[in-house]
């Protein structure tokens, strides 16, 4: 077996490359020989980083020049009855996160949805997206491209579906700007995410059109995807999962668990979540989706970075008034993109997969697809439980006092 300080000492004469250790060793030497370099040149203690608990080789389809893990807490919250076309009775959610009162928070929305008989969710459309871009001469060409595109979408769907046995192109989305024409590939990649195989799939299709039309491929993505960054095209036709959550909670369980009023919560939702975010211009009209979705998405091994098209959320709050005068409130979510799955990515991961089992998910589910619905409605649910108690402690002035007792 290697030694780990031999293998550091290669890397210091020049003999190794340090993205290179795992040529020469073990994953879990290799990570070791590369702590031990980084620690001898920054002065750093990486012992905590050393410490994880799952072979390093499990992480290889994950990380590059890996020295270690990170360690996030992890809590749970629920259970909550969920009422989902797919996710159907009590679930419990698992939480990584390092903001204090975050679980504690979402708990007690949870609470209040659970006390008024569950929340309904459903996801109402389904496509992960691949944009690529191409240059023609002018808009004539772009004109006979788009023709020829919307004319073959069959001949598109037998080149994209010819790289992947699970995934199904949904449609071909061309637009025009001047010499420039992107093509917005949308594929139902069933139970995973889904980039890398609408990646593959698209870069197929594309040497088709390349073939058959006068259009040249300028990059695979194009941005009108829109991945990993804010953007209106996923808040109006959507990414990946779009799926909404509500729930109808009496009156009288507003007072008494959320201490405050259902006028007032839909009076603070519509001054903050809705005027305000249109006066800063947010594509997010809600008050913190992204701290459920990102903590969900830690937990269970999605891709972190599309917390921001998570984000993209319409939070709605409204009274509804019972025949005997008592005032209820009516509350949703509405999240346009929020990209999810339970195979493939970071959800092998062992502690990921642990939690995924939490929620009964992990792997592919019968049929395939519905598992990562069911993930997506939970989430969904999680961050109606997270709007309710936010805007309770606002409107009942809590908020403050909730922080210096549990943020610590």
């Amino acid at each position: 077996m290697t030694d780990p300080e031999d293998l550091a000492a290669r890397v210091r004469d020049g003999d190794v490359r340090i993205h290179e250790l795992e040529d020469h060793a073990d994953y879990d030497t290799a990570a070791e020989a590369r702590r031990l370099i980084v620690e001898r040149e920054t002065g750093a203690d990486l012992e905590a980083v050393g410490d994880y608990s799952f072979p390093a080789e499990q992480a290889e389809p994950n990380i590059e020049n890996m020295i270690g893990a990170a360690q996030v807490p992890m809590g749970v919250v629920g259970p909550v009855p969920v009422h989902g076309g797919a996710a159907d009775g009590d679930h419990y959610l698992p939480l990584a996160t390092t903001e204090g009162a975050l679980l504690a928070s979402v708990n007690r929305g949870l609470g209040v949805i659970r006390a008024a008989g569950g929340a309904d969710a459903r996801v109402t459309k389904n496509g992960m997206t691949r944009a690529p871009v191409f240059r023609v001469d002018g808009v004539a060409e772009a004109a006979e491209t788009v023709e020829w595109v919307e004319d073959n979408l069959e001949t598109l769907r037998e080149a994209a579906e010819s790289t992947t046995s699970h995934g199904e192109l949904l449609d071909v989305e061309p637009y025009v700007v001047g010499d420039s024409v992107y093509l917005r590939f949308a594929y139902d990649t069933k139970d995973a995410m889904g980039m890398n195989m609408a990646t593959i799939a698209t870069g197929e299709a594309c040497e088709v059109v390349e073939a058959e039309t006068p259009a040249s491929l300028v990059a695979l993505s194009g941005n009108l995807c829109s991945d990993k960054k804010p953007a209106a095209i996923n808040a109006v036709e959507g990414r990946g999962r779009s799926v909404t959550a509500d729930a109808v909670i009496p009156g009288e369980l507003v007072e008494e668990r959320l201490h405050t009023t259902a006028d007032a919560i839909a009076e603070a939702n519509t001054r903050k979540n809705l005027i305000g975010s249109a006066k800063a211009g947010s594509l997010g009209f809600n008050a913190h989706a992204a701290n459920v979705v990102g903590a969900a998405f830690l937990a269970t091994g999605q891709d972190e970075a599309q917390v921001v098209e998570g984000a993209n959320t319409i939070t709605t709050m409204d009274t509804r008034e019972r025949e005997d005068g008592t005032t209820d409130l009516y509350a949703s979510v509405s999240l346009a993109s929020l990209e999810v799955g339970t195979v493939g990515g970071g959800t092998k991961l062992p502690t990921q997969a642990e939690a995924l089992e939490v929620l009964g998910l992990r792997g592919g589910g019968d049929p395939p697809g519905s598992n990562a619905d069911a993930l997506a409605e939970i989430i969904a649910v999680g961050a109606l439980a997270g709007e309710l108690s936010l805007l309770g402690a606002l409107s009942s002035r809590h908020l403050a006092s909730a922080h210096e007792d549990l943020g610590r």
